[in-house]
């Protein structure tokens, strides 16, 4: 009940100015009771991310295993769709450029390298395995982390009327794609998805789902 209230709290647009007393209010209790759970502001925090990431972290396993089989193309698309989403929904790229303390700071960036990035780089480097990539892995991997970054702190969606995770969509059509040979010629590894499959593409993991904290 803690994590889940100052989740909702810490956030929010204002989450600079939510204090502990902002916290016992909306739950109701004393601070000396979160207190007795969380030492300070900062280790509570850390337990909000921890359950944000959990959930991140099972939309991201659910969207590898409905790409099961499907062309690499298709899986890569999928798993940064599910990437994009679940990031900007959290405000991760946020966190990380600069709400919260330095010690926070890392720590998102952190979680986002193991939870995000180990898994993009892993499945780069099967493609590359696979021999349906002419260019390194490692480029392919610095490449879709810039731009992952780059359009959830830019105001680009906005102007567009897009999320961060469609322009992710067609970044990845027109950039990466470009480096990805197809299988077979039959069969070519980037078939495309309409708009009506890029907005039903993966099944989105619900925070509530795991309960994280006393």
């Amino acid at each position: 009940m803690i994590v889940e209230a100052a989740g909702r709290l810490f956030f929010a647009p204002e989450f600079a100015r939510v204090s502990m007393d902002d916290l016992a209010r909306e739950l109701g209790m004393s601070k000396k009771t979160i207190y007795r759970h969380f030492p300070d502001k900062r280790s509570l925090l850390t337990a909000v991310l921890d359950r944000q990431f959990a959930a991140v972290e099972r939309t991201l396993a659910a969207a590898a295993q409905d790409a099961q089989g499907q062309p690499f193309g298709v899986r890569v698309q999928r798993f940064l769709i599910a990437a994009g989403s679940e990031l900007g929904r959290i405000g991760a790229a946020q966190l990380a450029a600069g709400r919260g303390d330095a010690v926070l700071r890392q720590y998102v960036e952190q979680r986002v390298d193991a939870v995000v990035y180990r898994r993009l780089d892993e499945l780069f480097w099967d493609g590359h395995q696979q021999g349906l990539l002419s260019a390194p892995p490692e480029l392919l991997s610095e490449i879709t982390r810039g731009a992952l970054e780059r359009l959830l702190t830019s105001q680009l969606p906005r102007e567009l009327d897009r999320t961060a995770a469609d322009l992710l969509r067609a970044s990845v059509d027109t950039v990466l794609y470009g480096a990805i040979r197809p299988a077979h010629p039959a069969h070519p590894a980037h078939p495309g998805l309409g708009d009506e499959q890029l907005r039903a593409v993966m099944p989105r993991a619900r925070d509530e789902e795991q309960e994280v904290g006393p």
